[in-house]
């Protein structure tokens, strides 16, 4: 019963914002800013995980999930995904109250908003 309870809590999302573009877009400047500041940079802070993007969503929120390296199967521990046109763009998961919370935080909204700067 408290695994069941357990797994009913959903934490609030950490970043809620909205962009005047649509979910997609805003959604594919997140990916190319994560996967290449975050992931092929080998930043340090990011190394022992992977990103899963999933844009062609056919629920209409498109996302980018982030996963243990070693587990690309398990349990996301960072969703940042939007919806609507203008988007609405939420992320939540276990690494928005982590070390890198506020570094994450800064990263997508700067991407959502088109900066291409790491």
């Amino acid at each position: 019963m408290l695994a069941i309870l357990m797994a009913s809590c959903q934490s609030k999302p950490a970043i809620v914002m909205t962009d005047t573009h649509s979910a997609l877009s805003t959604m594919e400047r997140v990916a190319v800013g994560a996967n290449s500041c975050w992931f092929k940079s080998a930043d340090p802070a990011f190394t022992s995980y992977s990103m899963a993007p999933e844009l062609n969503s056919y629920t209409g929120r498109p996302r980018i999930l982030v996963v243990q390296r070693n587990n690309p199967a398990g349990r996301p521990l960072l969703v940042v995904q939007a919806e609507g046109n203008p988007a609405k763009m939420e992320a939540f998961g276990p690494m928005m109250s982590g070390q890198n919370s506020a570094r994450i935080t800064g990263d997508v909204k700067r991407w959502a908003s088109g900066a291409k700067n790491c």
